[in-house]
């Protein structure tokens, strides 16, 4: 069959299939920002390129950022471009957060098309090592991602006030969810003008389709499991009695609960703490009852659905946090209930496993028989689950099968780095491995070559994850689906729930691709014209004038959501290493920032008065903010020594407190703070506050701790060594390279700092 390619003078020649489709959403995609939702498998990679290769040649010398959730997409985008872009290849950056800061300013100046997760660039972004004005185009895969705070949110909003004119937005994504506010969230946040919808049944896309055979095969649970459950279910019965007389919730049925009941529940006392005070003790107590429920719940769905060894890893987790140092109540009280312990003692006298186990034998073994050149993947949730499944299927002899998960280790299950991943999947394209056991990380966007049986262990509840895990199949040739479904458990209701999750998104996009039609010829696309203005979420920034406010940030508070808050508030955030403090307001206030979480543990480990003693001795005027609910019920720790804590650092050290409910709180706090010092001209903002009262040494250690990546111990060894601030002053890079701690890099910036003429702005 004749094949016909793509040409464009920055596509390299016979490199890119020409189909219709793909040029006429990417051709619609080169004019207005616009989300793409092409089902996978169909190509949604190569709209993209087509869209950046358009861009290039319009806007030459400007940048072009692609976006993707994980590292493995980052690499595969990069590879992929590389090979089909007529560009100079070391224009083709990626990023990850292994590349030192430094280095990633350097390749974002030297390259024009940058490839990133989105959390790296957020960090960029608020280092000021990235400029988003100069960037004509961003990318965002796995559109649907960019919902709340997750950091799609945040690239986006920086892009529109940093690029004013002429910006483009791409996202792509083969299921942007059911909820069509969710999809109209997506669009406001990337600021999308056009949605370009293909399906499998469309006409210009239905001869790249292949048949997808879907079974579902429904599995007897075990008699053996009966009593366990039974006596899991009358603990559960205690607490839902409790949790009805409580009002919080209706019933006490067993048969009646569901997981997102529980969860309303939980919700529902979390609400009420808030509004209440009297009641406070009645409905800490409330909440508890109500995490056993879940636990206990949850353990329940494991047996039924995933089997014996995948609860005894449960129990094993909640017994460990149970004996740990301030582990939670509910565990506590759990491994105590006579009932549970009962189920435990007989779950440890079962010796069979979970029938689906031998399903999946079965049915991957009558595969190969069938076709011995297949490839199949078989999806778990559970990572202990993915581990029975491995062993069961190294029995059969055609069957050659790895695990693939993700890079977090969990508990004594060590992750995947992404280079194994990586080999996995090259190992898996050779036919050294015919079968991968996957959990969700093969879900998502990475590029598993086509399969010809993929195998749910269990349903999910997500429509997302389910097209994700079914387009695993049929992509170049027809492909089967088998889901196991064990009998009358969550698994029939996971089943039903994502069936009818999907059809309603299916839905919902033909309805906004039919108001898109009727709107051809306008110049935009409104969403706001799709539903009324009340079903979209208030998402307007405070975009006060704060232009001239400054904070400096510890890098290490990066991660929390108050740095973007303060973004969002146009606050030029400067980010430093400090030795005390994670904020400075003014060069006379510092403040010490910490999680309810934060700081207990900081009681328990007894770090708590130290670090208050350094914040009190390094400003004029330390502050302390405690943000986050439920300071008293987090721990296992009396109420009279939190107290005592409290009542110490406000007499014995002067520092006073302040509480906020959440990042957001805590964001405007500092902003009032820093308005308040910066704009009114008290106090200049300086890298570390105004000490008082300082002894020699303590005023020479201060000095040197202001050099870069100084902390208090290395000025210390820098002092020991050079005996005095004048020779270190004086020392070249190797001579401080030879103080413990005092590696290349901060040597050259020590010198370059000393030696560098000072160039008023």
């Amino acid at each position: 069959m004749y094949t016909v390619y793509i040409k464009h003078r920055l596509i390299k020649p016979k490199s890119t299939e020409y189909r219709e489709y793909q040029t006429s959403i990417a051709s619609s995609a080169s004019k207005r920002s616009t989300l793409v939702v092409l089902p996978t498998g169909l190509g949604k990679t190569v709209v993209a390129l087509l869209v950046i290769a358009e861009r290039l040649k319009e806007k030459n010398g400007e940048k072009i950022l692609f976006l993707a959730p994980t590292k493995p997409l980052v690499a595969q985008h990069e590879s992929f471009l590389k090979k089909h872009l007529e560009v100079d290849e070391s224009t083709i950056v990626s990023f990850t957060g292994e590349i030192f800061p430094s280095k990633r300013k350097e390749l974002w100046r030297k390259g024009s098309i940058i490839i990133s997760t989105p959390q790296v660039i957020e960090n960029d972004i608020i280092s000021n090592r990235v400029d988003l004005s100069q960037v004509s185009l961003i990318v965002f895969d796995e559109a649907h991602r960019a919902v709340g705070e997750y950091s799609y949110v945040f690239v986006a909003d920086s892009y529109k006030k940093n690029r004013n004119e002429d910006r483009l937005t791409l996202g792509i994504t083969a299921s942007p969810g059911s909820d069509v506010d969710k999809i109209l969230e997506v669009c406001k946040n990337l600021e999308i003008k056009n949605i370009e919808i293909r399906t499998k049944h469309d006409p210009d896309v239905r001869a790249y389709v292949y048949d997808m055979e879907i079974q579902w095969k429904r599995v007897e649970m075990p008699d053996e499991f009966n009593r366990v459950i039974t006596l899991l279910r009358q603990a559960l019965s205690i607490r839902l009695k409790a949790l009805k007389e409580g009002k919080v919730l209706d019933t006490a049925s067993v048969s009646m609960i569901s997981r997102r009941r529980l969860l309303e529940v939980q919700s529902r006392i979390q609400s009420a703490i808030k509004e209440r005070k009297k009641d406070r003790d009645v409905l800490f107590a409330l909440a508890t009852i109500q995490n056993e429920a879940l636990k206990i719940y949850h353990a329940i769905e494991l047996l039924q659905t995933q089997g014996v060894n995948t609860l005894k890893s449960f129990f094993d987790r909640i017994l460990n946090e149970a004996k740990s140092r301030g582990g939670s109540r509910a565990s506590k009280r759990i491994i105590n209930d006579q009932k549970v312990i009962e189920a435990v003692a007989y779950l440890n006298s079962i010796n069979i496993e979970h029938p689906k186990i031998r399903y999946v034998a079965d049915i991957v073994k009558d595969q190969f028989k069938k076709k011995p050149d297949s490839r199949v993947i078989v999806f778990t949730h559970y990572r202990d689950t993915s581990i029975k499944v491995k062993e069961a299927l190294e029995r059969e002899n055609l069957i050659k099968p790895v695990r693939f998960i993700g890079q977090a280790t969990k508990g004594e299950d060590r992750g995947m780095k992404q280079k194994e991943q990586v080999e996995v999947i090259d190992n898996f394209k050779r036919g050294i491995y015919n079968t991968l056991i996957a959990t969700s990380v093969a879900e998502e966007g990475i590029d598993i070559p086509s399969t010809d049986m993929v195998v749910f262990y269990e349903p999910v509840p997500s429509e997302i994850r389910t097209i994700q895990r079914r387009g695993r199949t049929a992509r170049r040739m027809p492909g089967k689906v088998v889901i196991l479904i064990t009998k009358n458990t969550p698994d029939e209701a996971y089943y039903w729930a994502s069936l009818r999750k999907e059809k309603r998104m299916r839905r919902e996009l033909e309805y906004l691709r039919k108001e898109i039609k009727s709107r051809i010829g306008k110049d935009t696309f409104s969403t706001v014209n799709i539903v009324k203005q009340s079903q979209l979420n208030d998402f307007q920034r405070n975009n006060d004038n704060n232009n001239k406010i400054k904070l400096i940030v510890d890098n290490r508070e990066y991660r929390s959501l108050v740095v973007r808050k303060l973004i969002n508030r146009e606050i030029e955030v400067e980010a430093k290493q400090l030795s005390v403090g994670d904020y400075i307001v003014s060069s006379r206030v510092g403040v010490e920032r910490k999680t309810t979480e934060d700081f207990l543990e900081s009681m328990i480990k007894g770090k708590l008065f130290r670090q208050i003693m350094e914040l009190r001795d390094a400003y004029a005027r330390p502050l302390l903010i405690i943000e986050g609910k439920d300071l008293f019920t987090k721990r296992n720790i009396g109420q009279s020594a939190i107290f005592g804590s409290l009542v110490s650092i406000i007499v014995d050290y002067g520092i006073p407190i302040l509480t906020t409910r959440d990042e957001t709180e805590t964001a405007e706090l500092l902003t009032v703070m820093a308005k308040r010092e910066q704009k009114q001209g008290k106090k200049d903002i300086s890298i570390r506050g105004e000490k008082k009262g300082m002894s020699l040494h303590e005023r020479q250690q201060f000095i040197v701790e202001g050099l870069p990546s100084i902390s208090s111990v290395l000025a210390r060894r820098l002092l020991k060594h050079f005996k005095s601030i004048k020779n270190i002053a004086n020392a070249s890079e190797e001579d401080l390279f030879q103080v413990p701690g005092i590696g290349k890099i901060t040597a050259k910036e020590i010198v370059e700092i000393l030696t560098a003429p000072y160039l008023e702005k």
